[in-house]
């Protein structure tokens, strides 16, 4: 039994499921961002439609970071396939209500749902990789769920873009994506035994480690999860106008601009177990947010569509090295039976950061302008490297 497990696990068909459906994820919201000055236009004669429409792009972070903690406990108690292949069936019904729904208010009920539904994809095949995978193995899936879910950005937003060139509707086309990959998780995933659980902790040789929580990794990855989302999101929620006001782009080329920092992320991602072999957990932290610091302030320069691009490239390599760092160091540090509770916490962190970017960044903007809103982005950047190296010197992965 347990020798066929381990055979499926390590399957090319696993690993495809696994990662396919990562890339449904962390671009779920920003897949409709090209759209957002179109239906800002639709929309114009609702009151404040310049905040509703953006809360069409953020809410579904808001309903992750309120679902996540809930569905982080009872992935634990009725398994990860089960609470994936429900969430995959919501995905694929609620984000795609923007198809039809006519008013801001149902639009905004349907966007909820897609939030709870990208709680459970997310907790879910992390817990599966988590459980299927251990030590460098598992760094390694974690890089590659990553840089998949970054691909996913850029087929996704891209693809959004061209859509939304033909009509503000089409892009919520693409959430139909999920119901297609349903046959490959009832085929090819297989739910890990409870009682085998505990013997993929990298924890599993010593019980009186496993058995207690990391407080102060835990405290530190979940408020670095959320600073660095509030900086990051800043990108599908403004990029679109300040790249209008500034070059008079189209919807297709704002989704290239922020496709260019999701495959800036996937390429980094890639290379991201490479990197973990050769240094500290706080080290590529360190590294990872000064990478962001220097594109947030490329991007606050606008001196020209290129220099942005490569703002945005630059944010996204960052980015891409601290999403499996977050994970591989949660994982790794902490008891295999809490695993589903503290990954729905990282998920909450993450997204609570996306929702909140917007509330933040949309009055100062206003107050400073979009250019200087970018460099506060890197400067916040720049004190989170500055704290991790700090932390370098007193603690030990």
């Amino acid at each position: 039994m347990k020798t066929a497990i381990a055979s499926k696990v390590n399957s090319l068909p696993t690993r495809i499921t696994l990662l396919v459906a990562s890339m449904l994820t962390i671009m779920a919201s920003a897949t409709i961002a090209p759209s957002l000055p179109a239906m800002l236009k639709h929309f114009e004669s609702v009151p404040n439609s310049a905040y509703w429409v953006r809360l069409v792009l953020t809410l579904p972070a808001l309903f992750i970071a309120i679902s996540a903690p809930i569905l982080g406990v009872l992935v634990d108690r009725i398994g990860r396939k089960p609470l994936l292949f429900l969430s995959l069936i919501i995905y694929g019904l609620a984000g795609s209500s923007g198809l039809w729904l006519n008013t801001l208010d149902t639009i905004i009920v349907g966007r909820a749902l897609l939030g709870v539904s990208v709680a459970g994809i997310s907790i879910s095949t992390t817990a599966l990789i988590a459980d299927y995978y251990s030590g460098a193995a598992r760094g390694k899936f974690l890089g590659l769920q990553a840089a998949f879910s970054s691909l996913g950005g850029v087929v996704f937003v891209s693809l959004g873009g061209w859509l939304a060139d033909i009509g503000w509707r089409n892009p919520f086309l693409i959430y139909f994506a999920a119901l297609l990959v349903l046959p490959a998780v009832l085929s090819f995933l297989s739910e890990p035994p409870r009682q085998d659980s505990t013997q993929s902790s990298d924890h599993s040789s010593n019980s009186e480690k496993s058995s207690r929580l990391p407080y102060l990794i835990v405290g530190l990855t979940f408020a670095a999860a959320m600073l660095g989302q509030m900086a990051f999101y800043t990108i599908p929620v403004q990029i679109p106008f300040y790249l209008k006001n500034l070059f008079q782009s189209s919807a297709s080329q704002s989704g290239i601009a922020i496709a260019i920092c999701t495959l800036g992320s996937a390429i980094s991602s890639f290379q991201y177990q490479r990197i973990k072999a050769k240094t500290t957990f706080f080290s590529i932290y360190g590294i990872a947010f000064s990478t962001m610091a220097l594109g947030f302030g490329l991007i606050s320069l606008g001196s020209s569509f290129t220099i942005v691009a490569f703002g945005l490239g630059t944010v996204g390599v960052g980015l891409g090295l601290v999403m499996p760092n977050m994970t591989f160091c949660l994982t790794s540090a902490t008891p295999v039976n809490m695993r589903g509770k503290i990954l729905g916490g990282l998920t909450t962190s993450m997204f609570l950061g996306q929702f909140v970017s917007p509330l933040v960044s949309q009055p100062l903007s206003l107050a400073i302008g979009l250019n200087a809103t970018y460099g506060a982005a890197g400067i916040a950047m720049v004190i989170l490297a500055i704290a991790f190296m700090f932390l370098l010197w007193n603690w030990k992965d």
